[in-house]
């Protein structure tokens, strides 16, 4: 019972940050400081740092799974901790540099021009599915509510992956066309 209430005592926190998150980040992608007047400089060293930030997610969260199907539940939690930390980070990094900097446009043609938007587009829409998926999941281990923790996690893994790792890729495709 006890599980079920601290489920419940976070259930609202999981809807408010699935939407508050994507709807700050939205609103904060479309401020530019310096069309605003403001004197900042530019953070344009930013998008390595957070693409390898991408990379570590995605790394830390393969390296999580090996973990608890070795049984080592207490690493598991730390790399899970972790994971979500860089992916706190990252946005932190994604939002701060384009607040600060022009947007760059994807410069190739034809055939590579639709696999890039493509995997942005996928990467965009999971990287907002994720939240709240990572939350509940977070929280289902938290409360120690194992079986439903590992059900969604089975769900919660591969999304997650995929937005680490197509965050990696859509950096490498674009990063030619930084100025």
């Amino acid at each position: 019972m006890k599980e079920q209430n601290l489920e419940q005592k976070y259930n609202k926190w999981i809807v408010v940050l699935s939407v508050a998150i994507p709807l700050v980040v939205a609103l904060l992608f479309g401020v530019n400081l310096r069309k605003l007047g403001y004197d900042v400089e530019p953070l344009s060293f930013l998008p390595p740092i957070y693409a390898t930030i991408n990379g570590i997610t995605a790394l830390v969260l393969i390296v999580a799974v090996v973990a608890i199907k070795n049984g080592k539940r207490k690493l598991h939690e730390n790399l899970m901790k972790t994971a979500i930390g860089c992916s706190v980070a990252f946005l932190a990094m994604y939002v701060s540099y384009h607040m600060t900097s022009d947007s760059t446009k994807f410069g190739g043609e034809g055939m590579i021009s639709y696999v890039y938007y493509f995997i942005l587009i996928t990467h965009i829409i999971l990287s907002i599915v994720i939240i709240p998926l990572v939350l509940i999941t977070y929280v289902r281990g938290l409360a120690q509510v194992f079986d439903k923790h590992k059900k969604i996690a089975k769900i919660t893994f591969p999304i997650w992956l995929y937005v680490a790792v197509t965050g990696v890729v859509v950096y490498l495709m674009i990063s030619p066309y930084y100025v």
